[in-house]
């Protein structure tokens, strides 16, 4: 395999945990909202990841990227508070909350934080190590 593949590879598993990121900062920014209807509750939302294998297979390489097929929402049921007093209760005195639950967001957080973190250092010993290869031919 080519180092420059390794950027490649490193490169879609950055984008990949982005993107988790990122549906994981929504879903914790919208924990605590509240709505009047169980259809317009926020649902949490999940990135659906698969190797690129047939693309490293075509080309007889060792390694794959990731790719991102999409996002679904979650299909647990939203929590039902009895709250008859709150703007948004339905005409039975119900709220509906999100399905997210916090610590697993946080530690989806901080996994997709090291995931990153990990690519971003296998590209940087790519780097080095192909900066390290031009060197050699420099004469002393």
């Amino acid at each position: 395999m080519s180092l420059f593949k390794v950027f490649d590879i490193a490169g879609s598993g950055m984008t990949a945990q982005s993107v988790r990121m990122n549906t994981t900062a929504s879903n914790i920014a919208n924990a605590n909202t509240v709505s009047s209807s169980i259809d317009q509750v926020y649902r949490g939302r999940h990135p659906v990841f698969a190797a690129e294998l047939a693309e490293a297979r075509r080309q007889q390489d060792a390694g794959s990227g990731v790719k991102v097929l999409g996002i679904v929402e979650s299909d647990a049921p939203p929590t039902v508070e009895y709250a008859p007093n709150h703007p948004l209760a339905d005409e039975n005195g119900y709220v509906y909350k999100p399905n997210v639950n916090i610590m697993e967001e946080m530690a989806n957080m901080i996994s997709a934080s090291r995931s990153y973190e990990t690519n971003v250092q296998t590209a940087d010993a790519a780097k080095q190590m192909l900066m390290r290869t031009l060197r050699m031919g420099q004469a002393s």
